[in-house]
C-alpha cells in the first residue's frame, strides 16, 4: 500500500507540471485567458462531464466501470422533454427524469450486484439500451421551447459569475473528497476495488455498496444530463453520446487505476483542469473536434498504459536490487 501510494503521489506531481505547461502555454498565445470569465467558461463547456466524473471514480476504484453513463444523460433529459412537450409542466418533467435516472441505477445495481454480471456487459447494453428509449421518446427530432426559468439556470449566472451546473460541481466536489477519502464508506470502495472476497470475508457489505454506487452513477448522470438539456436549450436523442469516453479520462488520467483499489479525487481534480485546458488550447490553435478527440483518446491508453509500466520497471529494479544485495552477501 505505501509503494501504490508513493506513486500516486509522483504520479499527481506529474500531472500538475503538466497542467502548469498547460496553463502557461495557454496564457502566453491567448490574451484573456486567466480572467474568471474564461475560466468559467472552460468548466462549463464541460461541465456535464467533470459532474459525472466524480461518481465515476468512486465505480472504477471499485473495480467497476460504468459505460451507460452518457446514454442515461441523453434518456434522462429526453424524458423531461417528452413529458413538457405533451403537457407536463416542466418542474415535474425534471422530477420524472430524475427517477428515470434512479430507476436505470436501480435496474444496472441488480444484475451487477445481486445477479453478479459483470458491470462492464450490464452497462454496456444499458449504453445501447437507454439511447434507444431517448430515441424512442423524442424519435429524430428536437424539442425545445423550454420555460425561461428552465433555460436561465443552465445558461446564466446564479450566484456572482457562477452558474449553477458550476456550483453543484463543486458541492459535489466537496462531498466527493470528504466520503472517497475520509468516510468509512469510501474505505469500503478501496478495499471491494483491492479484492471483493477479501472484502466480503472481512464483513464490507460489498452488494449494498455496489448498488448504491450505480444508483448514484445513474442518478448524477440524469442530473447532469438535465442541466446539459438547460444549457442547451433543447433535446435531442443523440445528446450526450460518446462522453463517457472523456469522463472515463478524466479518471483514468487522474491516477486511478483502471483494475480498482487506488487512485485518489485530486489527481482526478487535477486530470480534469489538465484536459479542460488541453481543449481549450487545442480550440486556439483551430484544431478540429476529430483531432481533439483523438488526443483525448491517445490520453486514455496513456493513463491505462503508464502506471503498468511504471510498476513494471519499478519491479525490474528491485529485482535488480536485489540481485546485487545477494551477489554482495556472497
Amino acid at each position: 500500500m505505501r509503494h501504490r501510494a508513493a506513486f500516486l503521489q509522483r504520479w499527481e506531481g506529474l500531472l500538475l507540471v503538466l497542467l502548469a505547461v498547460t496553463v502557461v502555454y495557454n496564457a502566453l498565445n491567448a490574451p484573456g485567458y486567466m480572467t474568471l470569465g474564461n475560466w468559467i467558461n472552460l468548466f462549463q463547456l464541460s461541465i456535464e462531464k467533470i459532474i459525472v466524473a466524480l461518481i465515476m471514480t468512486f465505480i472504477i476504484i471499485n473495480a467497476e466501470i460504468d459505460l451507460s453513463v452518457a446514454s442515461v444523460m441523453g434518456f434522462s433529459a429526453c424524458t423531461a422533454g417528452f413529458l413538457y412537450a405533451n403537457g407536463t409542466p416542466m418542474e415535474w418533467a425534471v422530477a420524472v427524469a430524475l427517477l428515470a435516472g434512479v430507476a436505470a441505477g436501480l435496474f444496472n445495481s441488480f444484475w451487477i450486484g445481486v445477479v453478479g454480471l459483470p458491470s462492464l456487459v450490464v452497462t454496456l447494453s444499458g449504453l445501447i439500451g437507454y439511447r434507444g428509449l431517448a430515441y424512442v421518446l423524442v424519435e429524430d427530432r428536437s424539442i425545445g421551447g423550454f420555460p425561461q426559468w428552465f433555460n436561465r439556470l443552465g445558461q446564466q449566472p446564479l450566484i456572482g459569475p457562477f452558474p449553477l451546473a458550476l456550483i453543484i460541481f463543486f458541492v459535489l466536489l466537496v462531498f466527493a473528497i470528504i466520503i472517497l477519502q475520509y468516510s468509512g464508506f469510501g474505505r469500503y470502495v478501496y478495499v471491494i476495488g483491492n479484492n471483493k472476497e477479501v472484502a466480503r470475508y472481512s464483513g464490507v457489505h460489498v452488494r449494498r455498496t455496489k448498488m448504491i454506487l450505480f444508483v448514484t452513477s445513474s442518478t448524477v448522470a440524469a442530473l447532469a444530463g438535465i442541466l446539459y438539456a438547460a444549457r442547451l436549450g433543447a433535446v435531442r436523442g443523440d445528446m450526450a453520446t460518446g462522453f463517457e469516453l472523456d469522463i472515463i479520462t478524466m479518471v483514468l488520467l487522474g491516477g486511478v487505476s483502471i483494475y480498482g483499489g487506488s487512485g485518489t479525487m485530486w489527481g482526478v481534480l487535477l486530470s480534469v483542469l489538465i484536459i479542460l485546458n488541453l481543449r481549450n488550447g487545442m480550440g486556439l490553435a483551430n484544431l478540429s473536434g476529430h483531432v481533439q478527440t483523438g488526443v483525448i483518446g491517445a490520453l486514455l491508453i496513456l493513463s491505462v498504459l503508464a502506471p503498468n509500466v511504471a510498476g513494471q520497471v519499478q519491479s525490474f529494479w528491485n529485482r535488480r536490487r536485489a540481485q546485487r544485495m545477494e551477489t554482495g552477501n556472497a
